[in-house]
C-alpha cells in the first residue's frame, strides 16, 4: 500500500475513535470547559498540566511538552511502534490494516503464522498438564502454591517427555524448519531424529505486549540441570527486549505508579498470587538497555528486587553498569535487597504482602549502589589508594550520556569523596554502613564471602568447557559465584567470556570465539584447551554431568580439608562452642552436597 493510502487508514482512525475514549483508559480524566484534563501519565506530576481536546483529537502536556493524537498515543503509552498502535486501533473498531506491500504481506502472513503456531503450542501444553500425563507437572505447580486461578491466569501447563507436540504440529501441517525456527523442537547434529526442545517441565508462556505467546520458559521438577531452559531466540522473540508479565503488568503499575523487576517468572508468579500485580522479570539474562527502556515506559524509577545472596547481588551490579549510559532527568532505577538470602517467594510466605511492600519500598538508590560497586573490598587507607577510588569513579560516571545528570553525579560523587575518603572513614570491606544509606537495607556485605578456590587445572578445564558448550555459561554462571580462579590472567579473560555472554545470544562455538577474538585479550587460546573436551564429551548433556563431577569433588575437597581443620581443634580440648557449631554445620553440608548428587 502506498504511503497515501495509509495517511488516508490513519485519517479514518482518527475521525472514527474517540480520543478521550482513548486516553481516558489509562488515565482519569476530568471535563474542563472544552477540554478534559489530568496528570501527565508521561512524567510525573501533582497538579494537573496534561489537556485532551476531543474537537482537534490531540493531547498536550503543558509540563514536559508530550503531543500527539490517538496513534501517538497508544505507541507512547503502551510502547508500541507504529503498525502495532494502528493495528490495536483499527481492531478496536474492527477495520482490517492494508497491507503496506507484497513484501511487508508475505513478512506479516509469516509472523502471524508464527504466532498461531505458539499458540497451539500454548494450548498443548495447557490440556497436557490436566492429563495424566501432566499429573507431576499439576502437583509441582500445586506445591508451589499456585493454585487453578493462578495457573489459567499465566497459562501454565506441562511438556511431556514423548515428542506430542512434534506429532500435533505435523498433523496440522506444520513443517518441522517452522517448528525449529520457533524453538519447539530440536534436530541434532548427525541425522538423528528431532524431537520437542521442551520435555518434562513445567511449561510458562511468554507473552508479548499485545498478550500474544511468543516464547515458553521450562522448569524442572527435581535438580536436574538445567534447572530453566527459555526458548532460543525466533522472528517473534528476543529475549533482551521483552520482560516477563509486561503485558499485564503495565497496565497495573501505571495504576499503582511502581513496577518491580525481580529476578526470574517463578517470583513474577509468586508475587501476583500475594496480590502484587505489578512485577517483570528478563529471561535468562543480566537486566538489559531496551528491558529498562520498556520499564521507563511505565515508570520513570522501577524498583529492582534482587535475593539478599551473592547471585542478586550480582545481578544488581551488574544492572548499574547496563543502566548508567542511560540515565536521563527523572529517570533512574531503585534497588531493593530481601533479607536471609529469600526471594520473594519464601519472603510472601513467610512474612506476607504488607512486610514485603514495606521492605521493597525501603530502596536504595542508584547513586549510593554505585559508590558501594566502586569502593567494596578496597582498602582507603593511604592518600593513592583514595586517589584510586575517586579516579574509578569519575571513569563510572563518565558513562553516563546525559550532561545534567552526569553533573549532578559528579557532584555527589565528589561530596562523597570529602565525606567518606577525605575524612578518613574506613570503607573497606563493607565497613562503611555507619554513613551511607545503605542502613535502610538489609545489613550484609556485599565483599564476597569466602570462597573456594579451583586450581587452574580445574579452572581451564571448566572455562574450555564454556567455550565449547556457551550455553552453559548461563547454567552455572551463579554456581561459580562461590568459587575463585587462582590465575589472575584466567580470571580476567573469564570475566571477558561473561561479558561477552551478557551482551550476545550465544549458541556455538564458532559464534563465540568470533567474538573473543574481538576481545582485549589476545592470548586467550593458549589459556584454555577445547580439543579434550570435545573428546571426552561429544555433546553437552555429557559435558554438564562431567562438570557437576568435577565442581563436586572440589567442593567435598576442600570441606574435607576445614572438617578435619575444625576436628583436630576439637580433639585438642581448645574449643568453643563456635567451633562445634562451625563442625556439625560443614557434615551437614557435605551430607547434603552427596544426597544431591546421588
Amino acid at each position: 500500500m502506498a504511503n497515501t493510502d495509509m495517511q488516508r487508514f490513519c485519517d479514518e482512525l482518527r475521525a472514527k475513535i474517540s480520543i478521550v475514549d482513548v486516553v481516558s483508559a489509562k488515565v482519569k480524566l476530568v471535563r474542563k470547559g472544552r477540554e478534559y484534563q489530568a496528570c501527565c501519565p508521561f512524567h510525573n506530576e501533582k497538579t494537573p498540566s496534561f489537556t485532551v481536546n476531543e474537537a482537534k483529537g490531540f493531547y498536550h502536556c503543558f509540563g514536559c511538552g508530550a503531543h500527539g493524537d490517538i496513534i501517538k498515543f497508544e505507541m507512547e503509552a503502551n510502547g508500541l511502534s507504529f503498525i502495532d498502535a494502528v493495528e490495536k486501533l483499527a481492531h478496536k473498531i474492527g477495520l482490517q490494516v492494508p497491507r503496506l506491500s507484497q513484501e511487508s504481506k508475505e513478512q506479516q502472513e509469516k509472523r502471524a503464522t508464527a504466532y498461531d503456531i505458539m499458540e497451539m503450542a500454548a494450548k498443548y501444553f495447557e490440556k497436557i498438564l490436566r492429563l495424566p500425563e501432566g499429573r507431576e507437572g499439576l502437583n509441582y505447580l500445586y506445591s508451589r502454591g499456585f493454585g487453578d486461578d493462578i495457573i489459567t491466569r499465566f497459562r501454565l501447563g506441562f511438556a511431556p517427555n514423548n515428542n506430542g507436540l512434534k506429532a500435533l504440529l505435523n498433523s496440522r501441517g506444520i513443517s518441522e524448519k517452522e517448528m525449529a525456527e520457533l524453538g519447539l523442537i530440536a534436530i541434532p547434529e548427525g541425522g538423528r531424529a528431532s524431537h520437542d526442545f521442551f520435555r518434562n517441565r513445567v511449561m510458562i508462556p511468554i507473552f508479548d505486549k499485545r498478550g500474544k505467546v511468543i516464547a515458553f520458559g521450562g522448569r524442572v521438577m527435581d535438580k536436574s540441570q538445567p534447572k530453566y531452559l527459555n526458548s532460543p531466540e525466533t522472528p517473534v522473540f528476543n529475549k533482551r527486549r521483552v520482560l516477563y508479565n509486561y503485558n499485564y503488568a503495565r497496565d497495573l503499575g501505571y495504576d499503582a505508579k511502581n513496577l518491580i523487576i525481580c529476578e526470574g517468572y517463578m517470583d513474577v508468579i509468586a508475587m501476583d498470587k500475594y496480590g502484587v500485580g505489578y512485577a517483570v522479570a528478563p529471561l535468562g539474562t543480566a537486566l538489559t538497555e531496551d528491558q529498562i527502556q520498556e520499564a521507563w515506559k511505565v515508570v520513570p524509577e522501577p524498583i529492582c528486587c534482587f535475593d539478599g545472596d551473592s547471585a542478586g547481588i550480582r545481578a544488581a551490579i551488574r544492572s548499574v553498569d547496563r543502566v548508567l549510559p542511560l540515565l536521563k532527568p527523572g529517570y533512574s532505577l531503585q534497588y531493593a535487597f530481601l533479607p536471609d538470602k529469600m526471594d520473594p517467594d519464601e519472603f510472601l510466605k513467610a512474612k506476607g504482602k504488607d512486610e514485603f511492600l514495606k521492605t521493597v519500598t525501603a530502596t536504595v538508590p542508584l547513586k549510593d549502589l554505585l559508590w558501594r560497586k566502586t569502593l567494596e573490598g578496597k582498602n582507603t587507607a593511604t592518600p593513592e589508594q583514595k586517589a584510586l577510588i575517586e579516579k574509578e569513579i569519575k571513569a563510572e560516571i563518565a558513562l553516563i550520556k546525559d550532561e545534567t545528570v552526569k553533573a549532578y553525579y559528579i557532584r555527589e560523587m565528589k561530596n562523597k569523596v570529602y565525606e567518606e575518603l577525605a575524612s578518613g572513614i574506613n570503607t573497606s570491606s563493607g565497613n562503611f554502613q555507619r554513613k551511607s544509606s545503605f542502613i535502610k537495607a538489609p545489613q550484609r556485605s556485599f565483599a564476597a564471602a569466602a570462597k573456594t578456590d579451583l586450581n587452574d587445572l580445574v579452572a581451564k578445564y571448566v572455562v574450555s568447557a564454556f567455550i565449547c558448550y556457551p550455553r552453559l555459561i548461563e547454567e552455572w554462571e551463579e554456581k561459580l559465584l562461590s568459587f575463585s580462579i587462582k590465575d589472575e590472567h584466567l580470571r580476567d579473560f573469564y570475566q571477558q567470556l561473561l561479558n561477552i555472554s551478557h551482551d550476545n545470544e550465544l549458541t556455538d562455538e564458532e559464534q563465540i570465539t568470533s567474538l573473543l577474538n574481538n576481545c582485549p585479550i589476545k592470548d586467550w587460546h593458549k589459556m584454555v584447551d577445547t580439543r579434550i573436551i570435545k573428546k571426552q564429551c561429544p555433546d553437552i548433556t555429557k559435558m554438564r554431568a562431567q562438570l557437576n563431577e568435577c565442581i563436586l569433588e572440589v567442593q567435598l575437597k576442600h570441606l574435607e580439608m576445614d572438617i578435619q581443620a575444625v576436628k583436630a581443634k576439637l580433639e585438642s580440648g581448645n574449643f568453643s562452642d563456635d567451633d562445634y557449631n562451625r563442625y556439625e554445620s560443614l557434615k551437614k553440608e557435605r551430607d547434603s552436597l552427596l544426597n544431591n548428587n546421588e
